[in-house]
């Protein structure tokens, strides 16, 4: 009989060799997570040192004004030829700029590695970089899934449905949600799906397209969207009746039901969402779930109509705009800049 297939027939099967293999393997785990931690610390301090000395040259006199925009280009050569790569011009401008905006070593997230720090640094706005930081660590964004959220102006998005002392908290804190209206982002960016803006499609195509796309559906959602089903079937007498996507929110305890509209979103799709509220109620939620949150997702709403639609209405149940492309930074950014005016 093979040597190792004696072996694992004597160790493999006891609980002692299963824990031993758990052990090693937790150890290492372990260790090679400490070492990113490590390596990511001290790169992360060593670029902010870099910005530090680059600034502190700048600021050494008259003597050293000759230098001026060239400096940056000339320390690049001069780096990059005694330690090799990571010196281009970009990143020491970047290294620069992380000083600047964090001129304190210690207010540094070491949660955050270097490559996060590099795209929040293209923030030019206070506010919004913090954000983007506090964002990144409640959320545990990767750098890919924090590009996504700048470029589709989630910051703007947000900060322009609540007010100054919202936004201050935006800042500070991230987005918290606590109440069913912290979910809503209007408009949603649903960009990722490759449906073209100017195109005629179905709901189901729309719908189709957000399954097929779950990952990136769920990061526009936020945090703690878990996915039911689509085309959720509701018995009610005779009829049978469907929502087009299900979601249970684990942040507060509901399920979250949302309606696509491929259009604009009509009086009559209000009072549909809210007999599918009243449905999960009293057929779907448990006694320890709290009321179910519905959203009518549509291309385009009219703000009044929907005032009256929703008006004497007891379910949280909310109308919002979709967009198949990016907002327009500038236009979002102005209109924060009207609400924020000068006093913040």
């Amino acid at each position: 009989m093979d040597k190792d297939l004696i072996i694992n027939n004597t160790l493999g099967a006891t609980d002692d060799y299963n824990l031993l293999v758990n052990n090693i393997s937790v150890l290492w785990n372990n260790a090679k997570e400490k070492a990113i931690t490590a390596v990511n610390t001290e790169l992360l301090e060593a670029n902010w040192r870099t910005g530090q000395y680059i600034v502190e040259f700048e600021q050494g006199g008259k003597a050293r004004a000759e230098y001026g925009k060239q400096l940056l280009v000339k320390l690049s050569k001069d780096l990059t030829r005694l330690n090799g790569k990571g010196f281009n011009r970009s990143n020491l401008t970047y290294m620069r700029k992380l000083y600047l905006a964090f001129p304190k070593c210690g207010t540094l997230s070491h949660k955050l590695t270097w490559s996060h720090y590099y795209e929040i640094l293209k923030c030019e706005d206070t506010l919004e970089m913090q954000f983007y930081m506090k964002q990144c660590i409640n959320e545990g964004w990767n750098v890919r899934e924090l590009k996504r959220q700048m470029k589709s102006c989630l910051f703007q998005r947000l900060a322009l449905s609540t007010d100054k002392e919202g936004v201050l908290l935006l800042a500070n804190e991230g987005h918290q949600v606590m109440k069913p209206q912290d979910i809503i982002r209007d408009p949603f960016v649903l960009e990722f799906t490759g449906l073209p803006q100017k195109k005629r499609y179905k709901e189901n195509e729309l719908e189709s397209a957000l399954k097929a796309n779950m990952e990136q559906f769920l990061l526009e959602l936020g945090r703690g969207f878990a996915f039911i089903g689509r085309q959720y079937q509701m018995h009610i007498g005779s009829r049978v009746f469907k929502v087009d996507m299900v979601f249970y929110h684990c942040i507060l305890k509901c399920y979250v039901l949302i309606d696509l509209k491929r259009a604009e979103i009509k009086h009559n799709d209000i009072g549909q969402m809210n007999l599918y509220l009243n449905y999960f109620q009293t057929e779907v939620c448990q006694p320890d779930d709290n009321p179910p949150i519905g959203i009518v997702l549509g291309a385009r709403k009219d703000e009044l109509l929907m005032e009256y639609a929703l008006q004497g209405i007891t379910n949280q149940l909310f109308a919002a705009k979709y967009q198949l492309y990016l907002p327009k930074r500038e236009e979002l950014q102005a209109q924060l800049d009207l609400l924020l005016g000068n006093d913040i």
